[in-house]
């Protein structure tokens, strides 16, 4: 069944790389460091290292307390960390510099799998959440790696998927030396799929152990004077067919608020100049961060058009929305938020976050929204009442504190994995 899965991405390879010309179209950068996808990549005189694979933003971030602990507690082991997007490119790059080197993942072809492998020489290949690629895995194994699912979930819907292809899911799953399980339900779909019992620990999710930056607060503070002093709110991460609904409600909130202010922050880099098209379409006064606009009483849309910033416009805010919710791409991180004491909206199309959601609605630390005039009617409401917004913002900072603790566990399970020291 390899065999055939192999032949068919070789078929595929064609309207993959046509994809990627595609994406480059409006993200330059997919048009570049195509060797890398394929195994080909100057590298370092290096052996035994540690090989962190994280698909794009959101699970670098998930991954960076991890990364820094390995670094700082086995620096005997170069670290490796891979990525599938360029925005996940460039936010290693901010977080780690050069102590740690960075490429592209591989495509799941033999020769690109076996080529990266043969350059990087790693130990333990640990990835981040969902990432299951057959040829990986089974060369991985062949070659004495033992691979590591860490921060894993898995869906009902995915779990149906992979289980219609019985056979051929029970040999790869199988072949997953450790799995470290955000929930109870997700171990149990690992388990139903082929990875044996005692493979699989609940470890919790990285994503409640958020280290927030010791200077955090007085940036944030310097960017509210700069911004006027006023309400505000803001709609992170968000998609292709949201914006114009965050506009929406914009608009409706400037009714009772018109002095308030949005802070719009797309998810993907190469939508920002078409989501401030849509903001001076709309009649909207806008300021675009990458140009240093100036915020004037005036000033209704602030577009966050930067990288590495989303977390300062939160500690900014006065109300989160975060995306990706509206629409079905199922959602993003709604504890940062939370860690922050922001109370925190969402859409209902959260299945990627389905445990983390129902724990804040159930400790009423957000409220979920379907449309425009919702998400318009619960920013007035907790822009009119600041006990309201504090209890639900503390609320929200309880669930992040109760649920710490995943780290220690995650790192207990990997460092299971690794081999002494090397003498000499």
């Amino acid at each position: 069944m390899r065999r055939f899965y192999t032949l068919l991405l070789y078929l595929l390879l064609p309207f993959i790389l046509i994809r990627l010309l595609w994406r480059s179209i409006r993200s330059p950068a997919y048009r570049r460091r195509w060797p890398e996808r394929f195994g080909y990549f100057p590298s370092p005189e290096v052996r035994g290292t540690l090989w962190i694979h994280a698909v794009s933003v959101g699970e670098v971030q998930a991954a960076a307390p991890l990364i820094k602990r390995l670094l700082a507690e086995h620096p005997e082991y170069p670290v490796v960390v891979t990525t599938t997007t360029p925005t996940g490119s460039v936010r290693v790059k901010r977080l780690f510099r050069d102590t740690v080197f960075h490429v592209y993942f591989p495509y799941d072809i033999p020769f690109a799998v076996s080529g990266f492998i043969l350059r990087m020489r790693p130990r333990v290949l640990v990835m981040i959440e969902t990432e299951i690629w057959p040829n990986l895995l089974a060369i991985c194994t062949e070659r004495g790696i033992p691979p590591i699912l860490a921060n894993a979930r898995l869906s009902e819907a995915s779990a149906l998927g992979y289980s219609r292809l019985k056979a051929f899911s029970r040999e790869t799953f199988s072949r997953i030396a450790l799995v470290g399980a955000q929930t109870d339900a997700d171990a149990r779909r690992f388990i139903d799929l082929g990875v044996a019992e005692k493979r699989v620990r609940v470890t919790g999710s990285i994503k409640f152990d958020i280290q927030l930056p010791g200077s955090l607060y007085e940036q944030a503070e310097v960017l509210r004077r700069q911004w006027g002093n006023r309400l505000v709110w803001v709609a992170a991460s968000t998609h292709e067919g949201e914006d114009e609904r965050v506009l929406a409600a914009h608009r409706s909130i400037l009714m009772s608020y018109p002095e308030a202010m949005l802070v719009l922050v797309p998810r993907h880099p190469e939508r920002f100049d078409k989501v401030a098209g849509l903001c001076q379409k709309g009649g909207f006064s806008l300021a675009r961060r990458s140009v240093g606009d100036s915020c004037t009483p005036s000033t209704s849309v602030f577009l966050g058009d930067t990288m590495g910033e989303l977390t300062l416009f939160i500690a900014a805010a006065d109300v989160a929305f975060v995306g990706g919710s509206l629409v079905p791409v199922g959602g993003h991180n709604i504890l940062e938020p939370a860690a922050l004491g922001v109370p925190t909206l969402f859409g209902p199309e959260m299945f990627n976050f389905l445990e983390i959601s129902r724990m804040m609605l159930e400790k009423e630390a957000a409220v979920q929204v379907k449309d425009a005039p919702e998400i318009a009617n619960w920013v007035q409401r907790w822009f009119g009442d600041a006990a309201e917004r504090t209890r639900v913002g503390e609320n929200g900072r309880s669930v992040v504190a109760e649920n710490r603790g995943a780290l220690e566990r995650l790192y207990a399970l990997v460092s299971t994995q690794l081999p002494p020291p090397q003498s000499g």
